[in-house]
């Protein structure tokens, strides 16, 4: 092979790899998600169990059933964002999430909804403690405030 032939193929397979890349972190071709929960106006922050759902006492999984909700932050290019997060325990068992978006702008609020469309299909019917996700409906940074949020009503939980 000659020095051009070379050249130009090491640039076609660079190019494959970056489009390869860009394509992973791209948002997939899914209808937009619809919120999954409102936010209610002069609703608490934090973690803490919802009103009226939470209660019995810990079972073996060391989780009292109930309906918990948190918020966690994360880092966007377009700074730090919040997404909220409702989880439903039974047993230790995740029975039912909803997400409260909390966009700061549209590219945000494409995201965010992406995720909460996707989100009970990876979690619901798993254990609590096995709760991690990483990347859902090509939304890879929400999942550090929804990671961050399950953190504090595991706190609240037990």
């Amino acid at each position: 092979m000659s020095f051009p032939v070379r050249k130009s193929l090491f640039v076609g397979i660079a190019g494959m790899s970056l489009i390869g890349t860009v394509a992973g972190c791209a948002p997939s071709a899914q209808a937009p998600a619809v919120q999954s929960a409102a936010a209610s106006p002069g609703a608490a922050t934090g973690s803490a169990p919802v009103a009226g759902t939470g209660g019995s006492s810990p079972g073996a999984s060391g989780y009292k059933d109930g309906t918990y909700s948190a918020d966690g932050n994360y880092v966007s290019p377009n700074g730090t964002e919040t997404v909220g997060v409702e989880l439903t325990l039974s047993g230790g068992t995740v029975s039912g999430v909803n997400i409260t978006q909390h966009p700061s702008n549209p590219n945000t609020r494409k995201f965010q909804g992406e995720f909460a469309g996707g989100i009970a299909a990876q979690i619901v019917g798993k254990k609590l403690d096995e709760l991690n996700v990483s990347k859902v409906a090509g939304s890879s940074l929400t999942s550090g405030g929804f990671n961050q949020a399950v953190e504090k009503i595991k706190s609240e939980a037990q």
